[in-house]
C-alpha cells in the first residue's frame, strides 16, 4: 500500500502498454463522444486526424486506467481536487500502442486535513513511436501513514 510519504518528488510510475482497438474506440465514442471521426474509419480518413481516431476523452479514460494499474489501485488515494490541465497532442489511431508514466512533481501535507497529503503529478501518454499523445497535470490526495501529522 502506497501512502503520501511514498510519493517523493521525482518518483516515476510507468504504465503497462495498451493497444487501441477499433471496436473499443467506436463503442466509447458511440456512448460519450459520437463525432464522425470517432465512429467511422472513412470519416476519420477524411478528417484532419487521418483515420479512425479515439476520442480525447477515451484516451484520458485509458490513462486513468493506466494510473490505477500502475499505482493508484494499491494506494491510499482519497481522490483528486481537480486537473490543472489536459492536452491532447496527437491523434490516437486504431492499432496504436499507448504507454506512459506519472511523475511526482511535488508533495505537501494538507493544511486543512492533517491526515492527508497532496501530491502533484505530470502524466504522459505516449504512442508506440514515443510521441506524447496526451499530457496532463493533476493533484491527488493520499492518506498519511496512520493518519499522523508531520
Amino acid at each position: 500500500m502506497l501512502y503520501f510519504e511514498d510519493f517523493t518528488p521525482g518518483r516515476r510510475f510507468d504504465y503497462a502498454p495498451v493497444q487501441m482497438q477499433a471496436a473499443d474506440m467506436i463503442a466509447f465514442a458511440g456512448e460519450f463522444d459520437p463525432q464522425p471521426m470517432h465512429l467511422d474509419e472513412e470519416a476519420g480518413r477524411k478528417s484532419i486526424l487521418g483515420g479512425l481516431a479515439a476520442s480525447g476523452w477515451h484516451t484520458s479514460a485509458i490513462g486513468m486506467r493506466m494510473m490505477i494499474d500502475a499505482f493508484l489501485g494499491h494506494s491510499s488515494s482519497q481522490g483528486s481536487p481537480g486537473i490543472d490541465f489536459m492536452d491532447w497532442r496527437k491523434p490516437v489511431l486504431t492499432g496504436d500502442v499507448l504507454s506512459g508514466f506519472s511523475l511526482v512533481l511535488e508533495s505537501r501535507p494538507s493544511k486543512s486535513k492533517p491526515g492527508l497529503g497532496i501530491v502533484k503529478f505530470r502524466n504522459e501518454i505516449c504512442n508506440q513511436s514515443n510521441e506524447a499523445v496526451a499530457v496532463s497535470e493533476c493533484s491527488i490526495m493520499f492518506r498519511r501513514r496512520e493518519g499522523r501529522r508531520p
